[in-house]
């Protein structure tokens, strides 16, 4: 009679890592292993003898997610929860720093051969990145941002708020069926737009401007004339269209353009003020200081630039700058994430001085909850959007997004600059609430004379 699957995977899962599983297994012979004491434990299911494959092949996170995309790994139960209980076990393990012996290597190929999983190398999933070219040239950040961003308007759509706004929002409020992310996301735009200073009249430049979210609430709420730059056909196309729907033509400009060809061939009159939202992050270690000169030589002289980026957290417990092997070749390829403090120091080099650096970090767990909710709830209509291979790649990116955020593997921040003139003076007013705006419904009040904080109200 053959031996059970299950409990060999698991044995030798629990040798490799020297602790118990935190999870339980399901294998494709219908066997389990794992904690039975736990009845809220997720179950990981191997569906097929080719993931083993795969990770004799790829061991580690390249492996796993290349298993789970292609369907023969899969979660029964909360995949956030399972996520979690692995990051606890890598950090108390140290497993980052685990070497496998030449006798662990026998013992997984003696394993492997024994289940009949021993074979050549499986083809990765037709929706892994397959980027060519050298890093960072035009050509291939274009191919970059048409791996993710093109995927399918009307998957985003789906996906995201009514604004369109593909990035952290800015909770005012505790989330209720009164406020969620759509308001969120009205918020963080109107703060944007604040800590700029926008007012009728002034020219915007948004590099990165997705489907036109921050260019239609500073045009229709700020009077001002924006300008917005992408590298993705539908996103530019989508916006440009809801541009017109709105009436909007005559006051936002999108360019599909790369941010290096901004006025370099006729030369562009200075903007009043620029933003940048999550798109820092696609521009890569080496080329960001000219990404920075770049920013610095379109702002007009005492002009407010906003940058909103992804940093690397600061516990110091995501040494990837791209986001690790899954992310880098399933979401965003080519992605550099650096800790928040080299950032500053590379934009304080261009010349810019910093004003406000603002961490977003809980917000986007409160974010990106909502997007996983909606895939998860209406899965059957995201198959359809975009297939079953790529609902997988979302659902581990979302998960995993969630979790980075909440235990501070990875970061966000709204960093606010200015450009001084020659003489060093920045044009700003002397009042830290001038410069920042007040966030809506906290106007300030006072009792008998003394300014009374909004949250003591």
């Amino acid at each position: 009679m053959p031996r059970p699957v299950a409990p060999q995977l698991a044995g030798l899962v629990e040798r490799l890592i020297g602790a118990p599983l935190p999870i339980r297994l399901r294998a494709w012979d219908g066997s389990e292993a794992g904690p039975g004491d736990d009845p809220d434990a997720p179950v990981v299911v191997v569906r097929h003898r080719r993931a083993l494959r795969r990770l004799l092949w790829n061991p580690g996170e390249l492996g796993l997610a290349r298993a789970f995309v292609a369907g023969e790994l899969a979660v029964d139960g909360d995949i956030a929860e399972g996520l979690s209980r692995f990051w606890k076990l890598a950090r108390a393990q140290s497993l980052a720093e685990v070497r496998l012996t030449r006798a662990d290597v026998v013992d997984a190929v003696a394993v492997a051969a024994r289940l009949r999983a021993i074979g050549p190398r499986p083809k990765p999933p037709a929706s892994e990145a397959r980027l060519s070219g050298g890093l960072h040239t035009r050509r291939r950040d274009r191919a970059a941002i048409e791996h993710h961003y093109d995927l399918s308007n009307e998957f985003y759509e789906f996906l995201l708020d009514p604004q369109m706004a593909y990035s952290c929002g800015y909770w005012t409020q505790e989330g209720t069926s009164g406020y969620g992310l759509a308001d969120a996301q009205r918020d963080k735009l109107d703060l944007i737009c604040r800590k700029l200073g926008l007012a009728p009249g002034m020219r915007l430049l948004d590099v990165g401007c997705g489907w036109a979210a921050l260019l239609v609430h500073a045009a229709q709420h700020y009077g001002v004339h924006a300008v917005g730059v992408t590298l993705s056909a539908q996103q530019q196309a989508y916006g440009l269209a809801r541009v017109r729907d709105m009436g909007l033509a005559d006051r936002v400009e999108i360019r599909l353009q790369d941010y290096r060809a901004i006025g370099a061939d006729v030369p562009e009159q200075p903007f009043d003020a620029i933003a940048s939202i999550e798109m820092g992050e696609h521009v890569g270690q080496d080329n960001y200081p000219a990404y920075a000169a770049q920013l610095h030589r379109l702002l007009a002289t005492h002009g407010r630039l906003l940058l909103q980026q992804m940093s690397r957290g600061a516990s110091g417990h995501n040494p990837a700058p791209g986001g690790g092997a899954f992310m880098e070749r399933y979401v965003a390829p080519d992605m550099y994430m650096r800790p928040l403090g080299s950032t500053v120091a590379l934009l304080e080099e261009a010349g810019l001085e910093v004003v406000d650096v603002h961490s977003l970090r809980e917000h986007y767990v409160w974010t990106v909850r909502p997007w996983l909710d909606t895939l998860r709830e209406r899965e059957a209509e995201a198959v359809a959007l975009i297939g079953e291979e790529q609902y997988r790649v979302w659902l581990l990116y979302l998960a995993g997004a969630a979790l980075a955020f909440e235990e501070n593997r990875m970061g966000v921040h709204q960093i606010l600059m200015v450009r001084p003139d020659a003489a060093g003076r920045t044009g700003l007013p002397r009042s830290r609430r001038a410069v920042l705006g007040t966030d809506p419904g906290s106007t300030p009040t006072t009792a008998n004379g003394v300014l009374i904080a909004p949250e003591l109200r």
